[in-house]
């Protein structure tokens, strides 16, 4: 995965166990973060497309998994195939794969490395449909992830860590992801936010977030998780995975607290749970491609640039008319190239050195082309990612039965209903004139965001039963 010392000949003699139970837990550590980045979206989203954004995340996961072990890991990271572009089929079905050490792990089995890899695989798509929120079809959308992963994420993952692949050749830095997990999901959000169009109401009508508690759940999640996606990548227990996890939580940290910052001044003085996930995520996102590559103190930085880039680039999407329902393209796509591009000024020989790997830096040591080959690593893979997003989208809309978008009456009751026929949440609303009547009942319960529920009382003073229809959505509410 990166410019690692070759420590050992590729036999089962040299594997470590405590490296291998290292990479285990971060493979579950990186798993936890699906349901993570669902409950993320479904929060930022309206309350009636909560359920099927946390679905589309978790059987984005299963559907990348199964395509992993068909062909995916061996078209992203065969450690056989001699081209620069894209693996062959050695590891088809997993059948090669057992204790014999990938080429990138030399001190775990090669099965270990393919679940781990494959949780990163799984993210990466669902990351991506959250450009596409609040009027995707589902299936569409699942056919979508299974193609997106094999001629979008297997290639990018291919030039950014196959020996072979031409970006880790040439000498661009990614040690967990920056290009193929960030850069490419948030171009993909960007062409799926353009292709689709706008949401019904877009530029008149306000979208806000629907539970903030949901975000908050959801970036804990990812957070949690990201100890095991930057801290696995050096795929060993050493003091290298350890700078990677230190580095991972201090960029969180500064990232939240910069954009908190900046949107205090620009918000009218007032702090938001919201600004502050947004800000850690892009912290998070930044210093991926450099987790194994920098000291504490430039996380500071790429925190600090990453909160406040990525804050302003949320305005992108007004200024320039799309509708990236969920900032991914801004978190994402904005976030992954930053990282991309501090790490070729950060880059540190001594940090890389801390497992034996040897790499020429960044400016920092006076390796002042680095930031040229980051610079070139990002352009490939947004590109990539932007142009073959669009032309599986146009393809996929002209094919009978796999349209992208979901009639207007769907869209406006929601996804989950529409899509599903599940509910997130069950609402009633009471009268505030009714509260405090003996007798109350309610006589027809309404769920999502529909209409208020009537509700019928006895009334002590009068001689028969009244009905009272709500008319102020949160006045009260039934949960359920």
């Amino acid at each position: 995965m990166t410019a690692l010392l070759k420590r050992y000949d590729n036999d089962t003699s040299h594997i470590d166990s405590g490296d291998t139970a290292w990479i285990l837990v971060s493979a579950a550590l990186v798993f936890i973060m699906s349901p993570g980045v669902g409950y993320f979206y479904s929060g930022m989203a309206r309350s009636k497309n909560a359920v099927s954004l946390v679905f589309l995340c978790m059987v984005a996961m299963a559907v990348v998994s199964v395509q992993w072990v068909i062909w995916g890991y061996s078209l992203a990271l065969s450690d056989t195939a001699s081209n620069p572009f894209i693996g062959n089929l050695s590891y088809g079905l997993l059948l090669n794969v057992g204790d014999k050490p990938h080429a990138n792990a030399p001190s775990i089995p090669g099965d270990v490395y393919a679940v781990f890899q494959c949780m990163f695989a799984a993210l990466t798509p669902a990351l991506a449909l959250g450009g596409a929120a609040e009027r995707v079809r589902i299936f569409p959308a699942i056919l979508f992830c299974f193609v997106w992963t094999t001629i979008v994420y297997d290639p990018i993952a291919y030039w950014s860590w196959a020996p072979k692949g031409w970006m880790y050749v040439m000498g661009s830095l990614d040690y967990a992801g920056g290009t193929p997990v960030h850069i490419a999901s948030g171009f993909a959000a960007l062409a799926f936010s353009i292709v689709l169009g706008k949401r019904k109401g877009f530029g008149y009508e306000k979208f806000e977030p629907h539970n903030y508690l949901n975000i908050i759940l959801g970036t804990s999640l990812l957070w949690f998780g990201w100890f095991g996606f930057n801290g696995g990548s050096a795929v060993a227990s050493n003091g290298r995975a350890g700078m990677a996890s230190a580095v991972t939580h201090i960029a969180a940290c500064m990232g939240g607290l910069s954009w908190s910052l900046v949107a205090y001044f620009r918000n009218g003085y007032k702090f938001s749970s919201f600004h502050f996930c947004s800000g850690a995520i892009s912290g998070l996102v930044a210093i991926t491609p450099a987790s194994g590559f920098v000291a504490p103190w430039a996380a500071l930085v790429f925190g600090a640039v990453a909160g406040v880039v990525c804050h302003f680039a949320v305005d992108f999407k007004e200024k320039f008319g799309y509708d990236d329902a969920l900032d991914v393209f801004a978190v994402h796509g904005v976030g992954g190239v930053v990282g991309n591009l501090l790490t070729g000024i950060f880059a540190s020989k001594a940090v890389a050195a801390l497992n034996g790997s040897e790499i020429g830096g960044g400016w920092i040591d006076h390796h002042w082309k680095q930031f040229g080959y980051q610079l070139a690593g990002s352009c490939a893979g947004a590109g990539w990612s932007f142009v073959v997003t669009c032309l599986i989208l146009i393809i996929l809309n002209y094919i009978p039965g796999l349209h992208l978008r979901i009639h207007e009456d769907g869209e406006i009751s929601g996804t989950d209903v529409a899509e599903m026929g599940e509910h997130g949440y069950k609402y009633a609303t009471i009268e505030p004139n009714v509260l405090g009547r003996d007798n109350v009942s309610l006589s027809g319960l309404e769920q999502g965001n529909a209409r208020p529920a009537t509700l019928t009382f006895e009334d002590n003073d009068a001689s028969g039963k009244s009905s009272i229809t709500g008319s102020q959505e949160k006045s009260g509410a039934v949960g359920s």
